[in-house]
């Protein structure tokens, strides 16, 4: 019995080989993918963070090489990489991303601001810069109902557009919630208000000059209107020093208003699940009291610089990871049919934030 016979005596020359069990795994790839594959934790949120890290690195080296705007770019490489999230086991990751990277952000953002800071900016300018705001929300409600839109994706635009951009957008749709709006709306908005505040940092300060606006006008149009902390402070020193410092005050009270407008529309909010008493429609998410929270402590204590240096890269990292991943999770089929009506909400908000800021920069500052 040759060494292809089997013990029974039958043999074996014309078995095919591709029909033996693994019989083109030499090395055991395949058992050894079964084995990992029955060993891995199920529903793991490594894929979606590793996932997610990897494209905000590329957003974050893009915009350091670049000048490109970081959020902007983590939207962008997060649209450009949707298809990862084909793959089921992201999901978990990517959705912790997005929502517990995005309130961990907004709770360190709170050690950039003082209650101090909106008493130096004077109870007139105070003034001023409630009613631009007011009329920015209003412009973002009459945007969306002139171009056929969602009331929610008006009041997401303009209360985006007039407190502090992607991060007070992520605020206010944790409140509004994917049920009255969908995920593509909400990421196509995010798209709009980095493109609208890369846009005003390089075009407002030129504006100033323009109108001839003095360093105290400058500073006001500049932190009132433009949509982004960072760029707001930007492109007021790109005017001037003492027109920067000016920006960075205002600027600085809109965000210390983000829970006050989170609370607002929390109450003119019909509740979801028809509980209609006012403690609960009133009742902020957590991640609003804690900013509130961070806020009252950077008031209290004299936080050292180096400390809010670090809670501002913190803060950034936090909300570009969540950005990232809100990108990976939307639809871009979905996002692309939405058309060009879906953006009127930012524009309409945007023009007439510039409006009413370069108006009372006139009158009153």
């Amino acid at each position: 019995m040759t060494a292809l016979d089997r013990n029974d005596g039958t043999s074996m020359r014309h078995a095919h080989w591709n029909n033996l069990p693994s019989g083109g795994d030499l090395f055991g790839e395949l058992h050894l993918a079964r084995t990992a594959a029955g060993t891995a934790p199920k529903g793991s949120l490594f894929p979606g963070l590793a996932a997610c890290a990897a494209g905000s690195a590329a957003a974050a080296w893009l915009s350091d090489h670049y000048g490109v705007p970081i959020i902007l770019l983590g939207l962008l490489v997060g649209l450009a990489l949707n298809f990862i999230s084909a793959d089921e086991r992201t999901h978990r990751g990517l959705d912790f991303a997005s929502r517990s990277f995005l309130r961990t952000g907004i709770v360190v953002l709170g050690l950039q601001v003082t209650f101090a800071q909106i008493v130096v900016l004077g109870p007139v300018p105070f003034a001023c810069l409630l009613v631009v705001m007011a009329v920015t929300m209003a412009a973002g409600l009459a945007g969306a109902r002139v171009a056929g839109q969602s009331p929610y994706a008006g009041l997401l635009a303009g209360g985006a557009t007039a407190i502090c951009g992607a991060s007070a957008a992520l605020a206010l749709y944790g409140v509004i919630g994917r049920q009255r709006l969908p995920q593509a709306q909400f990421a196509l908005t995010l798209v709009g208000i980095s493109l609208a505040s890369a846009l005003a940092m390089t075009i407002y300060p030129m504006l100033a000059v323009h109108f001839g606006l003095s360093d105290a006008q400058a500073g006001f149009l500049i932190g009132a209107s433009i949509h982004d902390v960072a760029q707001a402070i930007g492109g007021g020193y790109a005017f001037s020093d003492a027109a920067g410092a000016g920006a960075t005050i205002v600027k600085l009270a809109r965000v210390a208003l983000l829970a006050p407008v989170v609370a607002l529309v929390s109450l003119l909010l019909k509740p979801e699940g028809g509980d209609a008493r006012i403690w609960r429609r009133l009742a902020l998410p957590w991640f609003i009291l804690a900013f509130l929270a961070m806020v009252t402590l950077n008031s209290v204590v004299a936080m050292p610089a180096v400390v809010q240096g670090w809670a501002l890269t913190a803060s950034k990292a936090l909300l570009l990871l969540a950005v990232t991943a809100t990108a990976m999770r939307t639809n871009l089929g979905l996002l692309i049919g939405m058309g060009w009506r879906a953006g009127v909400p930012v524009v309409v908000a945007t023009l007439a934030s510039f409006a009413a800021s370069l108006l009372f920069a006139l009158l009153v500052v």
